[in-house]
């Protein structure tokens, strides 16, 4: 299937896998250009200490200069800008050839104000950005942070800090922090935006990470942020469609043109009813199936 424009979804970019590279970790960040997840993000904040993020930055520019990663997603996580490294961060990397940039801690309207005006300031006037929600005032005001700007692509919740602020405690169940994620699922949606759950800590458990996953999947997250290459297969799978998935959205599709074609206004697959929103779901799975197999 080609997907043509008239969908709404050409373009449309898998984000099953996204994998944080520590900016100080050279052989990392070299090693990502061999992986198969969809998309890296370079980290410059929590995965690097104080003392060497100054020249975890100048590893990050020097690895995206040098290219070679493919078809992957490139993006790059600063430290906030009420850091002594935010402002330093944004100027070196809005010019580079990535896809976007992801900001932490996002609260306010303000800071998403001040955001965007400091990108552009960078040269960086028509880069996505990218905010992590991981604070109670966050998850609180995520409708309105979704809204503010026009340049906004993805949510990433920010699982761990989140748990952090609430005082509460990491559970399999995740049932403490559930109204949480499905509060930015629902704002993510309501504005257009793709958004990745947090990361599993306990990356040697694959799992419980396959747990996580799957409850994500079924929230309606499009994809996890990942801490460990040993992880991206797992995400791929379960973020991912299988052949049976793509035969269901083709015949969904063959069987809706057939009842377009005598008039009607609905149709029926194995016995049950295909409206519109089963051929636009069938549209979308259709897009990312082609998008990944493009690769």
């Amino acid at each position: 299937m080609t997907v043509s424009s008239k969908t709404g979804y050409a373009g449309i970019r898998p984000r099953r896998s996204m994998l944080y590279m520590p900016g100080a970790n050279v052989r990392a960040l070299e090693k990502a250009r061999e992986l198969p997840c969809d998309g890296i993000i370079f980290d410059l904040e929590d995965a690097v200490a104080a003392d060497v993020k100054v020249s975890a930055r100048g590893q990050v520019v020097a690895a995206i200069d040098a290219g070679g990663y493919g078809y992957r997603e490139l993006i790059v996580r600063v430290n906030g800008l009420d850091t002594a490294w935010g402002a330093d961060d944004v100027a070196a990397v809005a010019s580079l050839p990535v896809h976007g940039l992801l900001f932490p801690k996002v609260e306010t309207v303000a800071q998403v104000d001040q955001i965007v005006s400091t990108v552009n300031a960078a040269g960086g006037a028509q880069l996505p950005l990218w905010f992590m929600i991981e604070t109670p005032l966050g998850v609180m005001d995520v409708r309105a942070l979704s809204q503010r700007t026009d340049r906004l692509q993805c949510l990433v919740m920010g699982t761990s800090d989140l748990v952090k602020e609430l005082r509460a405690r990491h559970t399999a169940s995740r049932v403490n922090i559930a109204y949480a994620l499905q509060r930015c699922v629902l704002a993510a949606r309501a504005s257009g935006l793709d958004i990745l759950d947090g990361v599993h800590l306990d990356f040697r458990n694959l799992e419980s990470f396959l747990g996580a996953c799957e409850q994500a999947r079924a929230m309606g997250f499009d994809g996890k942020s990942l801490i460990h290459p040993t992880q991206i297969d797992v995400a791929n799978e379960v973020f991912g469609y299988d052949s049976e998935a793509e035969s269901h959205a083709r015949a969904v599709l063959e069987v809706w043109e057939a009842a377009e074609a005598q008039g009607k206004g609905v149709a029926v697959l194995d016995g049950k009813l295909i409206e519109n929103l089963h051929v636009a779901e069938a549209e979308r799975t259709l897009a990312l199936v082609q998008a990944i197999s493009e690769r």
